[in-house]
């Protein structure tokens, strides 16, 4: 799949005509991470899907996520193989594995696996990243 590639300035201009959180640029092109229970999908529970904030790729289905208490929209499953690309990332003095959005390359947050069946696994995303398309 071929990334979608722009400036900064044009992924700035981007976000803005979105209306993103102030954050979503940081997040998104520089690998931030908001502050944990910020995030205005942590409590969101509506049914329909969550999309990557940058180039409108689906991430993740609403029926996938759960409450993990860790402050930051968390799922079980990407919503298809590919739709999530997966890199090692050693910063701040730990190795965790990062999330990016396979189309854009978008910092999306990590993925741990401690979490539920059926996968075991914790997609922890910034709330930042995503947009929710209700259904």
């Amino acid at each position: 799949m071929t990334k979608i590639q722009k400036t900064d300035d044009e992924w700035r201009a981007l976000l803005a005509a979105k209306d993103a959180e102030p954050v979503a640029y940081a997040v998104t092109r520089q690998a931030a991470t908001e502050r944990p229970f910020t995030g205005k999908y942590e409590g969101h529970w509506a049914k329909g899907i969550y999309r990557c904030i940058c180039c409108d790729a689906e991430l993740f289905k609403s029926d996938t996520k759960f409450d993990a208490g860790c402050g930051w929209p968390s799922f079980f499953q990407a919503s298809a193989d590919g739709a999530i690309e997966e890199r090692v990332d050693r910063s701040h003095g730990m190795r965790r594995v990062e999330t990016v959005c396979a189309q854009c390359g978008a910092h999306l947050g990590h993925v741990f696996e401690d979490g539920p069946a059926p996968t075991g696994l914790r997609y922890c995303m910034n709330s930042a990243s995503l947009d929710f398309e209700a259904s």
